[in-house]
């Protein structure tokens, strides 16, 4: 839409990753080298981290683009399934055109498709994104797979690909065998804010804005403020900038225009920025200081059955609990006897429609007489 407007050959900013927009800061290039080497040197596990946004896709992008074509690699997008789902995603990821229905069988036919590659001089590589998603039973399998050896090298490499909760999971005393195994670990932080100036002007030259100015020094810093260097964040933020731009008809996004766009994004009830970590710690540490306060103050108010549950920023949502009764020993004895009661009317009930067929002459008298049991079961 704002191509033409601001003279430029394609979006910037676009969300999907697009190899000709790879750009690599320092610290990205230390990660690709890092766990190229893991790769190459057939280390076994390897560990990349980091917040959502920062650019973890980009970078096993770039490393699968350096690596050469002696590797053999697959990728696993949704790592939350059952053991022998995965095992079979995991076959068909590497075109193993096979279904299997037991653990062994798949271990038996992998073995197979790993040593060959060993002999035909290729590594195997598996990737594993969005690796926080798996369970800790499933992790435990993960780890026995890399115990496929030949000649004292491991046979498979892999790559845990996930957000900072991937290291808390790694951190359980259960995954303490994983963990020691991991020879290869990098966590991806956001960008800084020289940073982000290159990694916008890097992006604009690629549509051929050169020697140009289209967002200001100013519009820069307040970006990286805003996003707090997120690459995704900063993509999603300066897009909107540009076609607020085309729409005012002006070539130049100034600080005000972007501060704009972001309260545009922002989801009702967000704080500022759309890099700005959800329920910041000020903010709750605000909201706590309030409800401890109106703790004390409200207690005289509130009533018995009521029960007050905190929520975020010190929201109080009250929800009215039943009272519980209790069952006492007439109650008790009142329900056995009509359990009771019930099971034996059933019983003569049965009774007496089998005797109806022999004996009709006393199925009136029967009747009256169970029901007058009944009614004398039901007054206790």
């Amino acid at each position: 839409m704002y191509l033409t407007h601001y003279n430029m050959t394609a979006k910037p900013f676009q969300i999907s990753s697009d190899p000709k927009f790879l750009w690599l800061g320092e610290k990205h290039k230390e990660a690709l080298a890092i766990l190229k080497y893991g790769v190459l040197d057939s280390r076994g596990f390897l560990l990349l981290t980091g917040d959502v946004g920062t650019g973890k896709t980009t970078l096993i992008h770039a490393l699968l683009q350096n690596l050469k074509t002696d590797v053999v690699w697959a990728s696993i997008f949704d790592p939350g399934l059952e053991k022998l789902d995965f095992f079979n995603y995991v076959a068909k990821a590497f075109g193993i055109n096979k279904t299997f229905t037991t653990k062994g069988e798949f271990l038996a036919y992998f073995d197979k498709f790993l040593q060959l590659a060993f002999i035909k001089r290729e590594k195997v590589l598996l990737i594993i994104d969005e690796a926080q998603r798996i369970s800790s039973e499933l992790l435990e399998e993960i780890r026995l797979l890399s115990n496929f050896e030949l000649e004292g090298t491991k046979l498979l490499n892999i790559f845990f690909v996930g957000q900072n909760e991937l290291n808390e999971m790694l951190l359980d005393p259960k995954n303490k065998a994983l963990r020691q195994r991991i020879t290869i670990n990098y966590n991806i932080e956001p960008l800084s804010i020289e940073e982000t100036r290159e990694y916008i002007q890097f992006r604009l030259g690629i549509v051929g804005v050169i020697n140009r100015t289209v967002f200001t020094g100013d519009a820069l810093t307040e970006i990286h403020r805003l996003t707090a260097g997120y690459p995704r964040r900063i993509n999603i933020l300066c897009d909107h900038a540009l076609l607020t731009g085309y729409v005012r008809g002006v070539q130049i996004i100034d600080s005000g225009t972007v501060r704009e766009c972001d309260a545009e994004l922002r989801i009702p009830g967000q704080s500022e920025g759309t890099g700005a970590v959800e329920a910041s710690g000020t903010d709750e540490a605000v909201g706590t200081a309030k409800g401890v306060a109106g703790e004390k103050a409200d207690a005289r108010e509130k009533k018995p059955e009521e029960v007050v549950t905190e929520k975020a920023g010190a929201v109080h949502e009250t929800t009215v609990v039943e009272p519980v009764v209790e069952p006492t020993a007439e109650r008790i004895r009142t329900g056995l006897f009509m359990k009771a009661g019930t099971f034996l009317l059933i019983a003569l009930c049965v009774i007496l429609a089998a005797g109806y067929f022999y004996r009709p002459e006393v199925y009136d008298e029967s009747a009256k007489a169970i029901w007058d049991f009944w009614r004398e079961m039901m007054k206790r």
